[in-house]
């Protein structure tokens, strides 16, 4: 199906059928983001927008089942559009009480795939492909899903290698890790002290139909019923951020005091750069390579009436960028395999390769030497990153401190898991605080 196919049926369901099977296409067929491949959607509003991506993240979410259903149903090759099709369908009707598969009663789906089916590749061809394979599911759905939940990718919604990885990490929680990796993350803002306190903030939120509670002992706040944050109270007075609680650590960690000179390199899209803001009057310069994610940086802060010198460059190659003043602090959020976010990111778990863990550990390795020695003696250097694997977190740093002789850990390292639990509702970080004697 061409991305510029016009749809051929108003059915709001159909529609957005056929609008999710391009996403899936590019994500898996062109290792392209699902937040990349949103940006291009050809939803015509926002409701439509909304209700795509609601498919596009549930069917990631369940893509290793839906697949191995589809392949116990059909044993003939299928077009990529019939088969993406096929698969958003069955991710829906596999998974029992999910909030995107209450949405849709089993029939209606599948009359509504069915539908979409038309605007696939020889369409009136695949039509009785399509509603057969669908209604064989119903009629077999029990004894299907047994035969498929037998084998740990279908399982566990996730590769081979990234089971075993988890499982050898974390053998007391592996199983927690990848259940959680499935789950619909809550809606977690930060509010903005500058502005309002969290209780505040709360308040105003419960006043306007907004149920929340609060998350942790900072400014961590859950919206019960997530939505649109810009329908959200105080969005556009800079009220609130939309951060992670587990992310949300970082400033705090980094302890930055009033008139500092700070770096927080591989600043974007800048929600940590505006929580050392909001909580301290500083000196702080935000650098990003990726000059798209960097102008976010500059619009979040504007948005939030904060201010930092903003640098677009490799922040490894310092000669480029570093003015040769030292810094008090500094944050390396590195970049890494995202291990510890998939619940927000259910396409990562698809998008990665074995090969990227280590090579990813070897960036993280250069960042750090390169920016250590921007640090004055006696400041603080905070490493972060939003992983579970011990090569991007307790291996790295202990690695760090065996090469550099004047890096001490201050504190022990922090682990975060993606858990969802009741008290401890976020992603996963490792946090690692040295201090330069």
């Amino acid at each position: 199906m061409s991305f510029s196919t016009p749809f051929k049926t108003a059915a709001p369901l159909a529609s957005t059928l056929t609008q999710t099977v391009p996403l899936l296409a590019q994500v898996l067929q062109n290792g392209q983001s699902l937040n990349e491949a949103l940006a291009h959607t050809a939803a015509s509003d926002l409701a439509q927008k909304a209700a795509v991506q609601d498919l596009a993240f549930h069917t990631l979410r369940h893509l290793a089942l839906a697949q191995a259903l589809l392949k116990s149903l059909v044993n003939r090759p299928l077009s990529p559009d019939v088969q993406h099709l096929l698969t958003i369908a069955l991710a829906l009707l596999a998974a029992e009480g999910n909030k995107e598969s209450l949405k849709y009663p089993p029939h209606t789906l599948t009359n509504e795939t069915v539908l979409a089916s038309l605007n696939c590749e020889n369409g009136p061809r695949v039509k009785g492909l399509v509603n057969g394979v669908l209604r064989t599911f119903l009629r077999e759905k029990q004894s299907r899903l047994v035969a498929a939940l037998r084998h740990p990718v279908a399982r566990w919604n996730a590769p081979q290698w990234w089971i075993d990885g988890t499982k050898t990490a974390w053998p007391d929680h592996w199983q927690a890790i990848l259940d959680a990796n499935r789950l619909q993350p809550p809606l977690t803002l930060r509010a903005n002290r500058r502005v309002n306190s969290r209780a505040e903030f709360m308040d105003r939120l419960i006043q306007e139909g907004h149920p929340c509670e609060a998350l942790g002992p900072d400014e961590a706040v859950i919206v019960n019923k997530p939505r649109p944050i810009t329908q959200l109270p105080g969005f556009t007075q800079g009220a609130f951020s939309v951060q992670d609680e587990g992310a949300q650590r970082a400033a705090k960690l980094l302890d930055v005091q009033p008139g500092m000179r700070v770096l927080d390199a591989c600043a974007a899209p800048g929600g940590k750069t505006a929580h050392i803001l909001e909580l301290a009057d500083c000196m702080l310069t935000a650098v990003d390579s990726d000059a798209a994610r960097l102008k976010r940086v500059i619009e979040n802060l504007q948005r939030l009436q904060l201010r930092a010198q903003t640098v677009h460059a490799d922040a490894v190659h310092t000669r480029d960028w570093w003015d040769g003043e030292l810094f008090d602090r500094i944050l390396l959020d590195a970049p890494c395999t995202a291990s510890g976010i998939v619940r927000r990111h259910p396409d990562i778990i698809w998008l990665r390769q074995a090969a990227d863990t280590q090579r990813l550990a070897k960036i993280q390795q250069a960042l750090l030497q390169a920016l250590w020695p921007l640090l004055k003696p006696g400041g603080k250097l905070l490493y972060a990153t939003c992983s579970i694997w011990p090569s991007e977190g307790s291996q790295q740093i202990d690695a760090f401190l065996q090469r550099n002789p004047n890096a001490v850990a201050l504190n022990a390292a922090i682990q975060l898991l993606p858990l969802s639990s009741k008290l401890e509702n976020h992603d996963g970080f490792f946090y690692a605080s040295i201090v330069k004697s």
